[in-house]
């Protein structure tokens, strides 16, 4: 990041952090956090499905295709506090570089007939948050999911 860029996001109160580790396990244990952090801090009920929602869809593509230049599983690191009206779960992982926010959404279906499994993820996020945000920190992806609170 240069000097100049602005940290995002702008937490208005020190963040929750979490470091699960890696892989399948690492996701699991991040989204039961994620849960315990809503219920212990009592998101609005909108809020926590947007997020946990958006986390689980975000977390699951990281677990499942994110790999480091060598091939391990990326590790992830996890931040989640308040910003100016809303939530912001910041997700780290050092897999090689993949902007999901550049990504084309897939054409919708005419009918449930013809309608295909997977790709359909980002179109849940980018309707579900305030901001989808991303960017590469040195051998980091960096990605934003902030909701309005």
């Amino acid at each position: 990041m240069s000097p100049t860029a602005p940290r995002w996001p702008a937490w208005t109160a020190p963040p929750e952090r979490l470091e699960p580790g890696c892989g399948a396990p690492a996701v699991v244990a991040a989204l039961a956090w994620l849960e315990g952090l809503a219920e212990r801090q009592a998101w609005p009920a909108k809020a926590r499905l947007a997020m946990v929602l958006c986390a689980d869809e975000a977390l699951s593509n990281i677990g499942a295709y994110a790999r480091t230049p060598a091939g391990a599983a990326a590790q992830l690191w996890l931040a989640c506090g308040p910003t100016a009206g809303g939530l912001a779960l910041c997700i780290e992982d050092d897999g090689t570089a993949f902007d999901p926010t550049a990504q084309e959404l897939p054409a919708l279906a005419a009918s449930l007939d013809e309608a295909r499994i997977g790709g359909h993820g980002l179109r849940l996020m980018r309707h579900y948050l305030r901001h989808l945000r991303y960017r590469r920190e040195g051998e980091r992806n960096v990605l934003l999911l902030d909701v309005a609170l």
